[in-house]
């Protein structure tokens, strides 16, 4: 991200806004704010851009307190890039899973909890899975395929603007 004094860090974000942030507003911790102004600023016009990792962490799932085989909520951790789908297998295809505020993919009926799923990136990247125990709030590594590439992320990047607080 950049200020508007030229300043410019690269941090990863990590969560959400704590309180009202608006869209596009982005929370630092006090350290990397001080790097780009003065903390008693409060808040500063930033711009910023998706940048891919050069390294992707451990892929892993955890299903969220309270999964079985009737719900699940699915949680995608150690994606190189943000996760824009997750599908889960069924009898006729694949179904898409919703995506909770708190970053979560949920199965209201239990449809997929367990089975194959297949994740897509913001860049339209594809990776499958085949299958995780249901095991609530274990993360578990996983072994994944690729129908297209990886994780891995595309030439095209994702920017924007907005206050920083």
């Amino acid at each position: 991200m950049r200020a508007a004094n030229g300043t410019s860090i690269t941090v990863r974000i990590t969560n959400e806004c704590p309180g009202a942030c608006v869209p596009g507003q982005i929370d630092l911790s006090a350290q990397a704010f001080a790097e780009l102004a003065d903390l008693t600023r409060g808040q500063i016009p930033i711009t910023w851009k998706l940048l891919s990792p050069s390294a992707a962490d451990t892929l892993s799932i955890r299903y969220k307190t309270g999964s079985t085989q009737y719900w699940c909520g699915v949680q995608v951790i150690g994606h190189r890039n943000p996760v824009a789908r997750l599908e889960v297998r069924t009898s006729s295809g694949w179904t898409r899973l919703p995506r909770t505020e708190f970053n979560y993919f949920i199965s209201d009926n239990g449809t997929g909890c367990g089975g194959a799923l297949r994740l897509t990136d913001i860049y339209g990247e594809q990776l499958m899975v085949n299958g995780t125990a249901i095991r609530p709030e274990v993360v578990q590594p996983i072994r994944a395929s690729s129908p297209s590439t990886d994780l891995a992320g595309g030439p095209v990047p994702v920017a924007g603007s907005g206050p920083i607080r």
